[in-house]
């Protein structure tokens, strides 16, 4: 027998047949006669080890590793019950590393008797017939390679399902420790072409590098014809070379982002933004038609019309449908004589005619909303919470349903009056733009040490008011009610703590800089110019602090809301409906009853589910927007926007709060992670809601994967007189905790700062 059939070398076609060689080697020798970086090496197959009892094994053994290279040797066993496209069962075999020329033969015998341990034996016959027994076993032997770094790369993301994604573990040298959990590693996520670092300190790879394994991992994938699961190493040359591929078992479906209907759907609009993920099943069933029946019905009253707008979930999200622009006519002119005049005046007037807005809608509104709509909901929350441990069932649901109501009803003031300050700020930018740029092009105005400040319109928004509310017990991160109130942290609401306290005074600064950009557009301007200067000016600076009032209190129904949850909870558990009292989130509002049959599957299921859809990038808009809504949205980004002239690879959003900041980023989560915010680093969230005030004090500047002009990291930011970039749509997927950044509120752009090492030679 030659040598080459009795030690077949990878690309040899016995070397590629999985029933005598293994899955392992056939998967390496069918890459090898491909083309790819493999080490070279070869296969003892069953033959080789029938010809050791021959006494041939040894010589043999010996000549076929000098023709690959003159060792050390990695030296692998490989079965077909190895690396199946159902179960991998990797690990379940032994392998030897830098193993000496003279060890071969001993090395190689270990392997093979490894195959008949009793481990092995049960994972075999749990296979089922057909899929590899002991005799289905052979054993690779390899050069060696001495690796700058080392790792495993997923083709797929095995959290999310996510094909575009390539999920890369990287450690320096041999990758055993990482292979065999001992070590984490560093990890990266590469998305077309472009390489983020998501653990680790960058002393590994390079985002080159990374970028690099990855498109030799998506090439071995493609030739495959599925995701894979791939052991890989850098050779001091920089060559990628691939040590071990095998199919990606128990991966999740690739998700898809399907609008729910017709038209347009957002993220980011109306309930979105108060909403940093998925909602839990019992508050999309329950409270979100309560609160959208009540708002419609808070439209009618006021304004004689009725434009229901569709809500639905993509993948556990929440998303809305803002009414068609080309369906306004017919409802409009189709209601009652007052819906037109009263339509225009507080949705387009706005945005044109200020003045007029406030005067003949708006500042009633805003009256009623103080006078009435306030004071009952805190009436109802007041004499509600009382009785919340006594009540009965039917008594519970019945204060959830008044308390999401109310809270409908506040919406609607809440959207008509606080939602006016981002039309009534374009009008100004416009004017500003128009009139003011060019002249104070360059003005610099005093900021936190350290920060290149550019006057901007929106310095005119900031530092209104005399101090920002922390430690508001209703507070929320997440209007989903599963979520804790701020008064419920550890603690009770968090403060600004003494040990975050701002390296400098920020809202001082912004005051500061807002009265002297004022004093600076006044000696400008003259006549009819600068009384339409002052009449935009206070309306605009009056309706942001209205929004941010507003907000802060459109949650008091929310520890209501939480306690009589935990008590539907308790009666639930007690008559063997739910496990516990926090399972009631995961139910269906119809399994809201004491006869309900046993939901314990379901509540499982669903909470599965709900965790991995947390952790998936939702887009922030689905489907098409109309040209009209599309362009106003554009053009309220553009009007704040300093620069037309956006920097190639930098994350782009909207310029919400003025002025440059460079630091370190810490991507928060939610209230849990507060504490680890340090003074001076970026703040990077998916959305910011009144709970998060009092990281403000501390942050160096602010950015969102949502939100706009208006939302509450916009405001809170310009208060505190530091830089924000909203409505990025995925900066939390981009940036990581220590990365360094510089972010540029008045372009609204976040430049990225890579401090990982390259490799010695670059990649071939």
């Amino acid at each position: 027998m030659s040598d080459d059939i009795l030690f077949p070398p990878l690309g040899h076609p016995a070397a590629s047949a999985r029933e005598t060689a293994g899955s392992k080697a056939a998967a390496l020798s069918a890459l090898s006669g491909a083309g790819f970086r493999v080490p070279a090496g070869f296969v003892v197959t069953e033959a080789a080890l029938a010809a050791a009892e021959a006494g041939h094994l040894g010589t043999e053994l010996q000549a076929a590793a000098a023709a690959i290279g003159p060792g050390p040797y990695a030296v692998r066993s490989s079965a077909a019950a190895e690396d199946l496209p159902g179960a991998s069962f990797a690990g379940m075999y032994e392998s030897y590393l830098n193993v000496a020329p003279d060890g071969l033969s001993a090395a190689v015998e270990r392997c093979f008797a490894s195959a008949g341990a009793g481990r092995i034996r049960a994972y075999e016959a749990s296979i089922g017939p057909g899929t590899g027994t002991g005799a289905a076993m052979a054993v690779l032997v390899q050069q060696m390679v001495d690796p700058v770094a080392a790792g495993v790369a997923f083709t797929a993301n095995p959290l999310t399902g996510e094909r575009n994604e390539t999920v890369i573990s990287a450690v320096q040298g041999l990758a055993e420790a990482l292979v065999s959990g001992v070590e984490t590693g560093e990890e990266w996520v590469v998305r077309e072409g472009r390489s983020v670092r998501v653990r680790g300190a960058g002393r590994v790879l390079s985002a080159e590098t990374a970028t690099a394994v990855a498109t030799c991992a998506g090439e071995v994938a493609g030739h495959f014809g599925g995701p894979q699961d791939i052991e890989w190493a850098v050779d001091h040359a920089g060559r990628v070379q691939i040590l071990q591929a095998r199919p990606m078992t128990a991966l999740p479906e690739p998700v898809r982002w399907e609008p729910p209907g017709k038209g347009a759907w957002l993220r980011n609009f109306r309930l979105g933004e108060w909403l940093p993920e998925p909602v839990t099943p019992l508050f999309m069933d329950w409270l979100i038609p309560r609160i959208d029946s009540a708002y419609n019905e808070a439209v009618f009253a006021s304004a004689g019309i009725s434009v229901a707008m569709g809500h639905g979930q993509v993948n556990g999200w929440y998303y809305v449908s803002p009414p068609n622009p080309k369906a306004l006519p017919h409802l409009l002119f189709g209601g009652e004589p007052r819906s037109l005049p009263y339509f225009f005046n507080s949705v387009v007037r706005p945005m044109v005619d200020p003045a007029g807005a406030d005067r003949t809608v708006l500042r009633a509104l805003e009256h009623e909303w103080r006078t009435e709509c306030l004071p009952e909901y805190r009436s109802l929350v007041d004499s509600s919470s009382v009785a919340v441990g006594t009540a009965t069932l039917p008594e519970l649901i019945n204060t959830v349903e008044q308390v999401a109501r109310k809270a409908g009803e506040y919406l609607w003031f809440f959207a008509a009056t606080g939602g006016a300050a981002w039309k009534m700020e374009l009008v100004l930018a416009r004017f500003w733009r128009r009139h003011l740029a060019r002249a104070l092009a360059g003005h610099a105005t005093q900021g936190a040490p350290g920060a290149q400040e550019t006057t901007g319109y929106q310095t005119l928004l900031g530092g209104l008011a005399p101090a920002l509310p922390a430690g508001v017990p209703h507070a929320v991160y997440s209007i989903d009610w599963y979520h804790r109130t701020a008064g419920e942290q550890p603690g009770g609401p968090a403060p600004a703590r003494e040990g975050n306290a701002p390296r400098h005074a920020p809202m001082p600064s912004a005051a500061g800089r807002r009265r002297a950009a004022e004093a600076a557009c006044r000696a400008l301007l003259n006549g009819r110019r600068l009384k339409r200067f002052e009449s935009l000016l206070g309306l605009a600076q009056h309706y942001a602090l209205l929004r941010e009032e507003q907000a802060r209190d459109f949650t008091l129904g929310w520890p209501l809301l939480r306690r009589c949850a935990a008590e539907i909870g308790a009666r639930l558990q007690e008559n063997d409906i739910i496990q516990a009292p926090e399972d009631v989130y995961f139910l269906t509002f119809d399994a809201v009853r004491l006869d309900a049959p046993p939901q314990h599957q379901n509540v499982d299921r669903r909470r599965t589910e709900w965790q991995r859809q947390r952790k998936l990038a939702a887009p922030l808009a689905l489907g098409n927007l109309p040209p009209l809504l599309g362009n106003m949205f554009d053009r309220i980004a553009n009007s704040a926007r300093s620069t037309g002239n956006l920097p190639a690879g930098a994350l782009v959003g909207h310029p919400a709060s003025p002025g440059r900041a460079h630091g370190s980023v810490r991507v928060v989560d939610g209230p849990e992670e507060f504490s680890r915010f340090l003074p001076g680093e970026i703040l990077v969230a998916r959305a910011t809601a009144p709970a998060w005030t009092p990281l403000f004090a501390a942050a160096a500047a602010v950015v969102t994967d949502g939100g706009n002009l208006a939302a509450h990291a916009s405001l809170v930011a310009r208060e505190y007189g530091i830089p924000a970039v909203v409505g990025t749509g995925n900066a939390t997927q981009i940036l990581r905790t220590g990365q360094l950044v510089t972010v540029d509120g008045n372009a609204g752009i976040v430049e990225l700062q890579s401090p990982a090492m390259t490799l010695p030679e670059p990649l071939v």
